[in-house]
C-alpha cells in the first residue's frame, strides 16, 4: 500500500530530528519495508522543504552512487540525487566541528558551476557541458543519520544522499580549459595521502553526471537552473574523519581545498 501524505512528512521529520541531534536511527525500511524509490524522494522533497521553511536556502544540488562499482552493489543503473544547503557549507581550510556530526567521511568532488537552465529527460554529456560555467573543487562529508552507515537504497535516497557538510575551494576554471576524465586528486589526512582518483570515477565523465541530474529531475518535472552550484559524485571512497584530523585534498589544474575537524 502506498505511503500516506501524512506518513511521508512523519519520515521527514523523523529524519530531520536524527540529524539536529546526532542521533543515528535505524533505516527507514525498518518501519516501512514497502517504502518505494518514489515514496523515497517524497521523503527528501518533504525534508527539503521543512528545512526551507525553518529559514535555510538551497544552495546547489548533489549526486551520488556515481561509482559504477558503487551502482552495482547497491543494484541500480542510475545514481541518485539531493540537495544542498546552506547551513551545510563549511568555509575552506576552516576548522568544524564534529559535534552535529554522527560518523562523517570526507569525499573529495568535482563541482561545476551551470551557466544555461539543463532539462531533461534526454539531456546529453554534450548539452551538459555546454551548460557548464565553469569548474571547481569540493570536498563533501557525508553523514549517514542510519546506525553503522548502514541502509538501502530507498533509505538513503529519502536521508538526502547522506548530505551533511561540503567545502568549496581552490580555484575556478573554464571547463574547455580542462579534462574532466583525467582530472587527477589526492587526499591527505594529517599529511599522508590516504586516497587517489580522477574525474572518470564519475560515471566515466563528471558532466554524465550533471546530465543525468537533469534527467532524474524530469521525473518530478523540475530543471537544473542556471547559475546552480552541482556536486557531481566522489572521485575516490569516503574516508572517515574524526576530531583533531585535517584533509587536504589536491586537485589537478584547480588547486587545493582542506578542512580540520575539531
Amino acid at each position: 500500500m502506498p505511503l500516506t501524505r501524512t506518513r511521508i512528512n512523519e519520515l521527514a521529520q523523523h529524519l530531520e530530528s536524527a540529524a539536529s541531534h546526532s542521533r543515528p536511527v535505524p533505516k527507514l525500511t525498518d518501519a516501512d519495508p514497502q517504502l518505494s524509490l518514489a515514496e523515497a524522494y517524497d521523503v527528501q522533497w518533504a525534508l527539503r522543504e521543512r528545512r526551507i521553511a525553518a529559514g535555510a536556502r538551497l544552495t546547489g544540488l548533489k549526486m551520488g552512487l556515481t561509482s559504477r562499482a558503487k551502482m552495482k552493489q547497491m543494484g541500480v543503473a542510475t545514481p541518485i540525487y539531493g540537495f544542498l544547503l546552506d547551513e551545510y557549507c563549511a568555509p575552506a581550510d576552516s576548522d568544524l566541528s564534529t559535534t552535529g556530526l554522527i560518523h562523517p567521511r570526507v569525499e573529495p568532488e568535482i563541482a561545476l558551476m551551470t551557466r544555461a537552465e539543463l532539462r531533461g529527460p534526454g539531456c546529453t554529456i554534450a548539452q551538459a557541458l555546454a551548460a557548464i560555467d565553469f569548474v571547481i573543487p569540493a570536498l563533501e562529508i557525508i553523514d549517514s543519520r542510519y546506525a553503522d552507515f548502514k541502509f538501502d537504497l530507498a533509505s538513503v535516497i529519502a536521508d538526502n544522499a547522506s548530505s551533511a557538510r561540503y567545502v568549496v575551494g581552490g580555484c575556478a576554471r573554464r571547463v574547455d580549459e580542462l579534462d574532466l576524465r583525467t582530472l587527477g586528486v589526492v587526499v591527505e589526512k594529517n599529511g599522508a595521502g590516504v586516497a587517489f582518483g580522477a574525474g572518470a570515477a564519475v560515471l566515466g565523465q563528471p558532466a554524465l553526471s550533471l546530465a543525468m541530474l537533469a534527467n532524474l529531475l524530469a521525473e518530478r518535472e523540475q530543471v537544473i537552473p542556471a547559475g546552480t552550484y552541482v556536486m557531481t559524485g566522489g572521485l575516490t571512497e569516503a574516508v572517515g574523519a574524526q576530531a583533531g584530523e585535517h584533509f587536504l585534498a589536491r586537485f589537478q589544474g584547480l588547486g587545493s581545498v582542506s578542512i580540520r575537524f575539531t
